[in-house]
């Protein structure tokens, strides 16, 4: 059975023309067997992402609210593939990601993630990249690409929009408490374009922050609010 399940790829987007367009055509060409479709959820874009999208073979859908859960949870309830996997406009995933993730599901894991590494040769995200190996308290972040089975998704009610920002921790932390979460032992190249902008250590304080405030459960609102006024680059 689980040889034939299907994937379907949900990817929120604000601004993201040049990351998109780039994405798709991988994406596409060719469409893997076991790519049922590919979602995109637009936030209100205002440089051409939905235009872009429209140019693929591609489901579109408007978000009336720029915010990852709101879309990722739109995109969700469009999506009609066995598995869902959540991904980063400014993410590449690996050529055979359809294949691994159907590999995870058949040896019982239904939900997981990649490592990640950065299109960077920086020194200092060699070393964020090398602690994406470890399942802890800190892995599950958007950027390593959320994989999970619709039932398993459905069952947990989806993401929070209580969350703008921390959305996929807290799913991520739900997860934990009713089964196994995974890491897919291959590494996606992700984007390092918020460190041209900000500092590596002003990253790793504000981060730090948000998680702390998150575990101590501040309300969201005011986590996303810190964080937005401390960095630059917010996508």
């Amino acid at each position: 059975m689980i040889s034939a399940a299907t994937i379907s790829v949900i990817i929120p987007v604000f601004n993201e023309a040049s990351n998109l367009h780039q994405l798709l055509w991988f994406l596409l060409n060719p469409k893997s067997a076991n790519l049922l479709e590919v979602i995109v959820v637009d936030g209100g874009s205002t440089d051409g992402s939905q235009e872009i999208a429209a140019q693929y073979e591609v489901k579109l859908i408007k978000s009336p609210t720029r915010s990852r859960a709101v879309q990722l949870n739109l995109g969700s309830k469009e999506a009609r593939g066995d598995i869902f996997y959540f991904l980063h406009a400014d993410s590449r995933p690996l050529l055979n990601f359809d294949k691994d993730i159907i590999q995870q599901v058949s040896f019982g894991n239904q939900v997981g993630c990649y490592r990640f590494e950065f299109d960077s040769s920086k020194r200092l995200l060699k070393v964020n990249s090398w602690l994406t190996r470890f399942n802890g308290v800190f892995s599950g972040g958007g950027d390593q690409s959320l994989f999970i089975t619709k039932v398993l998704f459905d069952k947990l009610g989806g993401y929070d929009i209580r969350y703008s920002l921390m959305e996929d921790f807290d799913l991520v932390r739900r997860i934990r408490k009713e089964t196994h979460f995974s890491i897919i032992p291959k590494s996606i190249k992700v984007s390092a374009r918020k460190y041209d902008s900000n500092s590596w250590l002003k990253i790793q304080v504000v981060n730090g922050l948000a998680m702390v405030a998150f575990y101590l459960k501040v309300n969201p609102e005011k986590i996303k609010t810190l964080y937005f006024s401390l960095i630059k680059n917010k996508i």
